[in-house]
């Protein structure tokens, strides 16, 4: 990636953390890893209210950075149906991944149900990183269950929520960042000129495909409580 398109995005999430100190150069191999490897990342959405996340900025808490043009698609769970749960997947991760846990997020979305395009900015706590670096309990083959995979719920309104996926099955664990916000419309900031995959020039509701139509008919907005 070009510096001149990456910095715009970098020095806005580095702002966003007082006193933050980037060290002594290194490469993120000189970081180590994690006990199972790589960490992983994933968007979903509930069942009819799609979303697509367009762009993704990383920090982890070694600093190592990482910028995400090319994502696992956002999954939509038919299972989610007026409210989250707390056995929702992950759908398979390629590309969503990263050394260490994050401190520092920004991701890009488009909510088609909202037709609108959002930039969500998030801080963690070490105390992610404790949880991740714990064993939780073994699978049914006997392998050791990690917190190895952040989940992100997508819903109307711009609202976002966070899990830890446990490997080893169960409940979800649910997140809480130090702090997140999320912007839109001329509040952009780092989203604003990134590229939308949605062609927001349609009526509502009348420009939903079908099964959106269908899944709202009689419902309202935001369709559940999120």
């Amino acid at each position: 990636m070009k510096l001149k398109t990456l910095f715009p995005l970098l020095m806005l999430v580095i702002v966003m953390v007082s006193g933050c100190r980037t060290g002594e150069a290194q490469t993120p191999e000189d970081t180590g890893k994690m006990p199972y490897g790589e960490v992983g990342f994933a968007f979903i959405t509930p069942r009819a209210l799609p979303a697509v996340v367009t762009k993704a900025l990383i920090i982890d808490n070694e600093k190592v950075i990482s910028t995400f043009r090319t994502l696992d698609s956002t999954q939509s769970d038919p299972d989610v149906v007026d409210t989250w749960n707390s056995r929702m997947d992950d759908g398979g991760i390629q590309f969503n991944k990263v050394r260490h846990p994050p401190a520092l997020m920004l991701f890009c979305w488009d909510s088609i149900i909202d037709k609108k395009t959002y930039e969500t900015r998030l801080t963690f706590s070490s105390a992610l990183r404790e949880k991740m670096s714990i064993p939780t309990d073994k699978d049914r083959r006997g392998n050791t269950g990690w917190y190895k995979t952040l989940l992100f719920g997508l819903a109307p309104e711009g609202k976002v929520r966070i899990w830890l996926l446990n490997s080893a099955g169960g409940d979800n664990l649910l997140v809480e960042p130090v702090k997140i916000t999320t912007l839109s419309g001329d509040k952009l900031d780092a989203c604003r000129g990134v590229p939308s995959r949605i062609d927001f020039n349609y009526s509502i509701p009348d420009g939903y495909d079908p099964d959106i139509k269908n899944f709202i008919k009689g419902k309202h907005y935001p369709y559940g409580s999120w």
